[in-house]
């Protein structure tokens, strides 16, 4: 497993369009249908990477606490699914997140987003422009920090309360994106 960081990409970018099948549902969720009232988080993740799977229980309790907060949360696996057969449509269905979990087949979600690892984190505000990028907390695999998620969470309050973007933004770590060839 290759370490990768984030891209750190310019606070202030837009969110980019995408349209993307919810394999829960069926549906396919856009940029243009979700309802962001105080902000979107945009998380970048998929089934098979440890670093996911090392904070899986909190992001389901991430969604769970911020679902009445007005932040609209989805996540969305990009990784080849073909290379990576866990993190396909078929899987991604059993997965039970409180929030839409979305496949990128084409990838292009991805590269829009510049997005480079797993996880990968993306907050926006209400104008859907972006506020933080970065780690979720300091708690790696086989690391004795414990997962808290405050640095995700400190933005995403930050935000709730109308106050500036963190002036810190550490770039996540994880697995990189598996790209099709």
């Amino acid at each position: 497993m290759a370490l990768t960081p984030s891209n750190m990409i310019d606070l202030g970018s837009p969110a980019a369009p995408f349209d993307l099948l919810d394999p829960r549902t069926g549906q396919h969720i856009n940029l243009n249908n979700l309802n962001p009232e105080r902000g979107l988080l945009i998380m970048f993740i998929c089934n098979h990477c440890p670093f996911v799977k090392h904070i899986e229980h909190a992001l389901t309790q991430l969604g769970k606490d911020y679902t009445n907060s007005g932040i609209q949360i989805i996540a969305i696996s990009s990784n080849d699914a073909v290379a990576h057969p866990d993190d396909g449509p078929q899987q991604m269905a059993k997965k039970n997140y409180p929030f839409p979990y979305l496949y990128d087949e084409t990838q292009d979600a991805a590269k829009a987003y510049d997005a480079a690892c797993t996880p990968d984190f993306f907050l926006y505000d209400q104008q859907l422009k972006l506020t933080y990028r970065g780690q979720f907390d300091s708690a790696r695999p086989g690391s004795d920090q414990p997962v808290t998620g405050e640095d995700l969470r400190a933005a995403m309050d930050r935000l709730l309360a109308g106050q500036p973007p963190l002036a810190e933004q550490k770039p996540s770590i994880g697995c990189n994106i598996k790209w099709r060839n």
